[in-house]
């Protein structure tokens, strides 16, 4: 067994240590928020927030995952009250297909957590390796920019 602490709950996980966190999250806690994309950790649509930090969880074994606190997308917010990034993906309705959503919202949420206020020029680095092939670049960065604090309200 493997104890995981996923969403602020443990977890005991019955699999082997080398099996990647992507597979346990989806398979066996049945949180769909991080997606499975290229399995090699260069799409970013597996991104979770390992101790804050935004994290590739197709490439992670769970073992490298003991007494660390993981967080999904899941975990931000609910519907009722999304987390102030996700807040601002709906707002800017940053999304065609989705299908990268999760890679931005956490890697913009652990962007903020190291530097409240970044400069677009962080945001467009903190956000590079996430893919979106559908060409909502335009819309997830103002979401990012939102998220950040440098578009006001009274831009809606």
């Amino acid at each position: 067994m493997i104890r995981l602490t996923v969403n602020g709950k443990v977890h005991d996980i019955d699999a082997a240590p080398d099996t990647a966190l992507l597979y346990v999250l989806r398979n066996d806690l049945e949180l769909n928020g991080p997606k499975y994309g290229c399995g090699l950790g260069e799409c970013g649509t597996c991104t979770v927030l390992i101790d804050g930090v935004a994290a590739r969880s197709c490439v992670i074994p769970i073992d490298g995952c003991v007494g660390r606190d993981i967080v999904t997308l899941e975990g931000l917010g609910s519907r009722e009250r999304p987390d102030p990034v996700q807040a601002a993906f709906i707002q800017e309705q940053a999304a065609q297909c989705g299908y990268c959503l999760n890679g931005m919202i956490m890697s913009t949420k652990a962007l903020l957590l190291r530097s409240p206020r970044p400069a677009e020029a962080e945001v467009l680095e903190a956000l590079r390796y996430n893919l979106c092939r559908c060409g909502a670049h335009i819309e997830i960065m103002r979401a990012a920019m939102r998220a950040a604090g440098h578009l006001a309200e009274a831009q809606d």
